[in-house]
This record gives C-alpha cells, sequence and structure tokens, in this order.
C-alpha cells in the first residue's frame, strides 16, 4: 500500500531534477553562443589587421624611384682640325702652311679637343700680316651628383667668357651676345699690346645641347703693316663659330645619338662641377710667333 506513495515521489524528484537540467543547458549554449561571437570578431579583426599589413606593404613597394638626370644629348665630339671648311680656313689664315691645323694634346679625345692654325702673309717692306685660330670642343656627360650634362655646359660656358673677360693686359674689353650661334653665344673683344705691335683678340664661345664651342682668332699688323679692322675679324670668328657648332651637330646625327632637349633652365644648379676647370678655349693670349707653342 505504500508503493504508489513511493512511486509518485520517484517521478517528483525525477520532474525537479529535469527542471534543473534545463537553465544549465541554456547557459552553457548561451556560452557556446558568445563564444562563438567573440570568434568572429577575433577573426573579423585578424583579417582587418593583415589587409591593412598587406595595404602598407602593397604602398611601400610602390614608392617612386629615384628621379634620374637627364641624358647628354650628344654622346661624341668631331676631329677638332676637322671642324672648318677650306674656304673658312683659306678667308682667316690665308698664308697657313699647315691647312690641316695642329691638334692638341688631350687626355680624352671624346669630352676635350682643340686645333691651332697660325697664318703670317709676308709683304716684304710693307710688313707682314699674322693671324691666330684655335678651335676649342669641349663636350660634357650627365651626371647624377653634378647634373645634366646641358647644365653642366652652361656653367663651362659662363666660365669661359668670364675668363675671357679678364684676360692678362687686356683693353678695351668688349662683351656681346651673339644670337643664331649654338642655344647661346658671347663674343669678347679686346686688344693686346706686345712690344710696338697691338693684336687684336676675339673670343667667341658658344654652348650648344651638352658641348661648349670655343674658337680663338686674332691679328696683329707686324713689322709696320697697319693692323686688321676688329669687326672684320668679329665676323669671320663668328662665321667658324657657326660651322664649328654644326660639326658637332653632325657627328652625333651620323651615329644616331639621341637628342633630347638641351635646356639647361630646368636644372637644378650643378655642385662643385670641377669638369668645367678644364676648359681648353678661355680667353686665349694673342700669339705673336707664326708658330704658337702646342696646347
Amino acid at each position: 500500500m505504500h508503493r504508489p506513495a513511493q512511486r509518485q515521489r520517484q517521478r517528483l524528484t525525477r520532474v525537479l531534477v529535469g527542471a534543473a537540467a534545463v537553465p544549465v543547458i541554456l547557459f552553457a549554449s548561451a556560452c557556446s553562443s558568445d563564444s562563438g561571437s567573440d570568434g568572429d570578431k577575433k577573426d573579423s579583426g585578424d583579417k582587418a589587421s593583415a589587409s591593412a599589413s598587406g595595404g602598407s606593404e602593397d604602398s611601400g613597394g610602390s614608392g617612386d624611384k629615384a628621379a634620374t638626370v637627364e641624358k647628354a644629348a650628344f654622346a661624341k665630339l668631331p676631329e677638332p682640325c676637322d671642324t672648318l671648311s677650306k674656304k673658312t680656313l683659306g678667308d682667316l689664315v690665308p698664308a697657313a702652311k699647315n691647312k690641316a691645323g695642329k691638334t692638341g694634346t688631350s687626355d680624352d679625345v671624346s669630352t676635350r679637343g682643340n686645333c691651332t692654325w697660325d697664318s703670317l702673309d709676308n709683304n716684304g717692306v710693307d710688313g707682314s700680316q699674322f693671324r691666330w685660330l684655335r678651335v676649342s670642343l669641349n663636350r660634357f656627360e650627365s651626371d647624377q651628383s653634378l647634373g645634366s650634362g646641358a647644365k653642366r655646359a652652361q656653367g663651362n660656358f659662363t666660365k669661359q667668357v668670364t675668363d675671357a673677360q679678364a684676360a692678362k693686359d687686356a683693353k678695351g674689353v668688349k662683351t656681346t651676345p651673339v644670337p643664331g650661334v649654338g642655344d647661346q653665344a658671347t663674343l669678347v673683344s679686346y686688344d693686346v699690346k706686345k712690344e710696338k705691335d697691338t693684336f687684336k683678340q676675339q673670343t667667341l664661345v658658344a654652348r650648344v645641347e651638352n658641348a661648349v664651342v670655343t674658337v680663338d682668332y686674332n691679328g696683329a699688323g707686324l713689322a709696320g703693316d697697319k693692323s686688321p679692322d676688329a669687326s672684320t675679324l668679329a665676323k669671320a670668328t663668328e662665321k667658324a663659330a657657326k660651322e664649328a657648332v654644326a660639326a658637332v651637330a653632325a657627328a652625333n646625327k651620323a651615329g644616331g645619338a639621341d637628342k633630347p632637349s638641351g635646356s639647361a633652365k630646368d636644372d637644378k644648379p650643378a655642385k662643385d662641377d670641377k669638369s668645367s676647370d678644364s676648359s681648353d678655349g678661355s680667353g686665349a693670349k694673342p700669339e705673336t710667333d707664326a708658330k704658337p707653342k702646342s696646347e
């Protein structure tokens, strides 16, 4: 007779135990859900971090390269003694014994060189006419630390003009811009008296792209002959300079060299360009001998 009551107590116990287990399951389920949410957040954060890291690497990998200096227009020079035509030489040095000229010494003919001619036209008791001519060529390569070839050539151009203006014993120095000869050209004219004779010097410096052409021409009337006209000498010097500039351009055209713009305006100033100090054609002192000293 006590069995029904006992069974009733057992059923009640099972119900209470089952009811107590429900919150445990719900709590475990909630914990599982929260854990998954945290994992998702962590995964999203990791992905965002990786994406940011990857973007930074891409950005760094596509950084701008160091700026490069402009390529020099001219890669070579012509033979200095071949820059002038026979006709021009006949006009400037008519009595030259060596029509081919005398090549000056150079440690690097690809970047510098010069050629000289001299003429002594003896008129007997009336005296004689002396002429001395030199064509000098300088070429400058583009250099990452010194600047473009055109900029370096411009620096050498300025130096040669300055040197010509400061020539020793020069009298009546006159400086004149000369349009139409290369990219820029300047003529420096002056007189130099040696013993009883007056020599009229003409120095024309021209820049074309990354090359500098210098023509030195002087004349004098010796042993009583009259002095040559300075303006006539200046015109002859300009004519020779135009031919020499054209010879430089022609030498590079024949070689198929690229010819980018030779403007020196946009380049940054070159620092300590030592090459500009090694000019072969700046402010030549007039020669009074029929055979000037070797350069």
